[in-house]
């Protein structure tokens, strides 16, 4: 029987609260196992119920999400951390990344990206938000000339994040450099890029960069 995967909950706002709650208790095997309404008593909350996940608010009363999480990287992380918050400026999003978190949403896009968010974050990946993830791709590639600024493909039978994978292994950055600039790990990038390769039946990397000329992600 699989175990399931226990949740915390923290924000300001009890009715918010309510409603992720709500919606995380349809999915057979999650649990919302508490909640924190202030930033005080959330490292001890989430190691007394034994939490796998924090879905944290920044805007928090009496300590903020980015206190709560530096407690979390000086202490030793006791559980993965998932940023939901109103906020996204980009120095921010690195911010609390580069502290230690597994993903980060904004409020607007929680109801579809949610429980899609903590399955991911369970299973060891990172995970953004569609327009967390553009603009953290777009602030890494915005100087470079050979990228393709034009309207993206919506025909393909990759992902977006798989495209934006592909275009920057066209664009010779190495998985490291990937991995560092989009906050996921090298064993992601490379997960994504064996993955790209088994779709397109691509034999090597010169088979990528021929895929990402000829649907102009990347220019000649």
């Amino acid at each position: 029987m699989k175990t399931k995967t226990r949740i915390h909950l923290a924000d300001d706002h009890q009715i918010l609260i309510d409603g992720i709650s709500t919606l995380l208790q349809t999915i057979p095997n999650f649990e919302v196992v508490g909640f924190s309404l202030n930033g005080t008593t959330i490292y001890d909350d989430v190691i007394n119920n034994k939490s796998d996940i924090l879905v944290l608010d920044i805007n928090m009363p009496e300590k903020d999400g980015i206190e709560v999480i530096k407690e979390f990287s000086e202490k030793g992380f006791p559980c993965k951390v998932i940023i939901l918050s109103s906020y996204d400026e980009l120095k921010l999003i690195k911010e609390i990344m580069k502290l230690g978190a597994s993903g980060y949403l904004t409020k607007k896009c929680a109801g579809e990206n949610i429980v899609e968010a903590i399955e991911a974050v369970s299973r060891g990946e990172e995970y953004f938000c569609q327009s967390v993830r553009e603009k953290i791709f777009n602030s890494f590639t915005k100087n470079n000339p050979k990228l393709n600024k034009s309207e993206p493909i919506t025909n393909s039978i990759l992902t977006g994040r798989e495209l934006e994978i592909i275009t920057l292994i066209s664009l010779e950055y190495s998985g490291k450099e990937i991995s560092e600039q989009l906050f996921i790990s090298v064993n992601t990038v490379e997960t994504h890029r064996k993955n790209i390769m088994k779709k397109l039946d691509a034999k090597n990397t010169i088979s990528l960069v021929k895929y990402a000329l000829k649907n102009n992600l990347i220019k000649q």
